[in-house]
C-alpha cells in the first residue's frame, strides 16, 4: 500500500447509498486503495454519521429512500463549509448533479459509475482539503513571531528531557511541559510533534495567556455566524484545525476558571461546540500543555481545578532553566550568533573569552529567550569580527560584575554600560529597566498579565507589546 493511500486512509470517507451491492462495490474499490469508508444508507444515518466520524470526504447519491442528498450536502456544510461533497446521480439526472454542485458540492458522478473516475475525485478532494487546511494553519502561523531555535546542548538534564520526549511521542499521552519562561517550550511541543506518530498532521498552537478573557474561547473552539456582533461568518477554532495532529496550549496555567471547565470536557470527551453552535464537533487531537506558573499551588489556592490539572498532568516533563546547564550557553551562544551572522549578511563572527565568562556567570532570568536576543543585539552592534563583553549588555546582572573592584562595585554607576553615543547608552538603560520593572509586576502578579498591567498602569496590549520587545513573554 502506497504512503499517500496510508494517510488518506487515516481520514474517513462517508459513503451515503441507499442500494447495499452499489455501495458495497464502491466501499470495496476505496478501500482497495487504502482509504477507511464509514457507511449510511439515508440522510439520517448520513446527518449522524457526520458529526460521529468527522469524515474527510463525503460521497452522497442525490436520491435516497429516506432523505435525500441535498440534505447531506446541506449538513455536511453547516458543520464544516470546508468538507468536500462528491454526489451521484443518474445519467438522466445531471442538471440536479448542477444544482447540487451550486449548492457547494465539489463534484459529481454520473451512474454507473466508473470506479478509476471516483478514485480520481477523491484523492482530488482528499488533496484539496489538505490544502485548505494547511493554508488556515500557514495563516496563523505567518502572524506568530519567529520560531524558536533547534535544541541545542548535551547537558545531561536536557538528555533526560529528550528521553522522556521520545517516551510521550511513541503514545496519544496528554502531556504538561513545565518550566520557567523562555526555556523553549514550544520548541519541546514541536520536537514532541515531530516525534510522534502525528507528525504529518497538523501543529496548531495557542498562548492562552497572550488573548483576552473575552476572545479566548472563540479561539480555542471557533464561532458560529451571528454568534456576536462582528461575528460576519463561521470561524473554525484551534481544536478543529489541529484535528488529527497536535494542539499546544500554551501558558495553560493562566486559563480562566469559567472555561477550564469546557476545555475540561474538550480533553476527556474530544467533542464541544462552537460558540453561538449547538451540534457536538468530534475531533481527533493530541495535547500538549505548558506552563511557567506553579499549577499545584493554584490549585490549593483554587484559582485552578483540580481536575483540570490532573487530566493536563498525566505525564510532566520539567525543562531546566539555562542557568542549571552552564555548558551549554556557550555552545547556544555560537549557535546563535552563526544564525544572525546569517541572517544579517555578515561574516562570521568571534566570541571573546571575556564575552564567553560574561554569559557563563550571568544567571539569565530570561533563560534561552533572553540568551537569544542578547546575542542578536550584539552581532548587531559589533563593528569588528569579534564580540566583547560590551556589546552583551550585561551590565545590570545581579551580584559582582568580574574585574570591578569592591569600592568600584560598591557604586551602582559602575555596572552600567555607558559605551557609545549618549543616545546608545540612555535607550540600553530606559529598556533594561522597563524590562526590569515588568518582571517585578508580572512576580507581584503570580504570571497574570491582566493584573501586571494594572499593576504597570498600562493597557493589556501594550504589556502584550512590551513584552515580545523584550523576550519576556513565553
Amino acid at each position: 500500500m502506497s504512503s499517500r493511500a496510508r494517510q488518506a486512509g487515516d481520514a474517513p470517507i462517508l459513503l451515503v447509498e441507499d442500494k447495499d451491492s452499489l455501495r458495497t462495490m464502491l466501499r470495496l474499490a476505496l478501500e482497495a486503495q487504502g482509504h477507511t469508508v464509514v457507511e449510511a444508507r439515508d440522510q439520517p444515518e448520513a446527518e449522524v454519521a457526520l458529526r460521529a466520524s468527522h469524515p474527510a470526504v463525503v460521497l452522497s447519491d442525490l436520491r435516497l429512500t429516506n432523505g435525500d442528498g441535498f440534505g447531506v450536502l446541506r449538513v455536511a456544510k453547516e458543520l464544516e463549509p470546508e468538507l468536500p461533497v462528491i454526489v451521484m446521480t443518474a445519467f438522466g439526472s445531471i442538471q440536479d448533479a448542477v444544482a447540487a454542485m451550486k449548492e457547494g458540492a465539489l463534484d459529481f458522478l454520473a451512474k454507473p459509475i466508473d470506479p478509476d473516475h471516483l478514485l480520481l475525485l477523491v484523492e482530488r478532494a482528499l488533496s484539496q482539503r489538505r490544502l485548505a487546511t494547511e493554508n488556515l494553519i500557514l495563516k496563523a502561523e505567518l502572524a506568530q513571531r519567529r520560531g524558536a531555535p533547534q535544541i541545542v546542548g548535551d547537558d545531561p538534564k536536557l538528555k533526560q528531557v529528550s528521553i522522556a520526549l521520545h517516551r510521550a511521542a511513541s503514545t496519544d499521552t496528554t502531556v504538561l511541559l513545565e518550566g520557567e519562561s523562555g526555556t523553549g517550550k514550544e520548541l519541546f511541543a514541536r520536537a514532541l510533534h515531530a516525534l510522534s506518530t502525528r507528525a504529518d498532521g497538523p501543529f496548531v498552537a495557542i498562548n492562552c495567556a497572550a488573548i483576552p478573557e473575552t476572545l479566548l474561547e472563540t479561539e480555542l473552539f471557533g464561532h458560529e455566524k451571528g454568534a456576536f456582533t462582528g461575528a460576519a461568518a463561521r470561524k473554525p477554532g484551534k481544536f478543529e484545525l489541529a484535528h488529527r495532529g497536535t494542539l499546544f496550549l500554551d501558558e495553560i496555567g493562566d486559563l480562566p476558571l469559567p472555561l477550564q471547565a469546557k476545555i475540561l470536557r474538550a480533553l476527556e470527551e474530544k467533542r464541544f461546540e462552537r460558540v453561538g453552535g449547538t451540534v457536538p464537533l468530534q475531533v481527533d487531537v493530541r495535547v500538549v500543555a505548558a506552563t511557567n506558573r506553579n499549577l499545584k499551588a493554584a490549585v490549593a489556592a483554587r484559582q485552578y481545578r483540580e481536575d483540570l490539572y490532573f487530566r493536563l498532568s498525566v505525564f510532566p516533563i520539567v525543562i531546566p532553566p539555562l542557568r542549571e546547564r552552564p555548558d551549554d550557553i556557550p555552545t547556544l551562544a555560537r549557535f546563535f550568533i552563526d544564525r544572525f551572522c546569517r541572517d544579517l549578511n555578515k561574516r562570521p563572527l568571534m566570541l571573546s573569552p571575556s564575552a564567553e565568562n560574561e554569559l557563563r556567570t550571568y544567571p539569565w532570568p530570561g533563560n534561552v529567550r533572553e540568551l537569544q536576543n542578547c546575542i542578536e543585539r550584539a552581532a548587531i552592534l559589533t563593528e569588528g569580527d569579534t564580540i566583547h563583553a560590551r556589546h552583551l549588555n550585561l551590565s545590570f546582572r545581579a551580584g559582582t560584575v568580574p574585574g570591578i573592584g569592591a569600592e568600584e562595585d560598591a557604586s551602582p554607576w559602575s555596572k552600567l554600560d555607558l559605551s557609545g553615543s549618549l543616545a546608545d547608552a540612555t535607550r540600553r538603560i530606559v529598556a533594561e529597566v522597563e524590562r526590569r520593572k515588568i518582571e517585578q509586576a508580572l512576580k507581584e502578579a503570580s504570571g497574570n498579565k491582566g493584573r501586571a498591567s494594572e499593576i504597570l498602569q498600562i493597557t493589556y496590549k501594550q504589556l502584550t507589546s512590551k513584552l515580545k520587545d523584550h523576550g519576556i513573554e513565553n
